[in-house]
């Protein structure tokens, strides 16, 4: 079931991009200063969970289907700070997140922790940098 990777990898490469061309080029407002490190968020609450001992998949689904509502939150800024590749880019990780929920979700089914392990870690990395990089003023400590 090594296809089930596939998810992570395109969704990680999408936000690369989204992250490290889009969001440096044109800059983050703080409302999404604020609101990405949050979408991150609930996709580490969503993946740390099947980690746990004792998984409710109802729980699961409601955390998976709570992140998918919430990363578009943004749009109706987007609508009107970004660039349309950037919007387009954006669609590609709205359809690719729940397809990544329901491939840890089978990965889960086939024990391949180690795998989930990794990529919440990933996430959890990802996390950190956001609130590192969007949070403190760069600029008044560079001068």
């Amino acid at each position: 079931m090594k296809w089930l990777y596939l998810p992570f990898i395109f969704q990680g490469i999408c936000m690369l991009v989204d992250e490290f061309y889009f969001h440096h080029k044109r800059g983050l407002p703080r409302w999404e200063r604020l609101g990405h490190p949050l979408d991150t968020l609930t996709v580490f609450a969503a993946l740390g969970y099947l980690l746990l001992p004792s998984v409710n998949l109802n729980v699961y689904l409601g955390l998976s289907i709570f992140s998918c509502v919430f990363i578009t939150k943004d749009e109706f800024v987007h609508k009107e700070q970004c660039p349309a590749l950037e919007q387009w880019l954006h669609s590609l990780l709205f359809v690719l997140h729940p397809i990544l929920f329901l491939s840890a979700y089978l990965l889960w089914q086939e024990n391949d922790f180690s795998f989930l392990q990794i990529q919440t870690g990933i996430i959890f990395g990802f996390l950190f940098y956001q609130i590192l990089r969007w949070s403190i003023p760069w600029r008044a400590i560079s001068k």
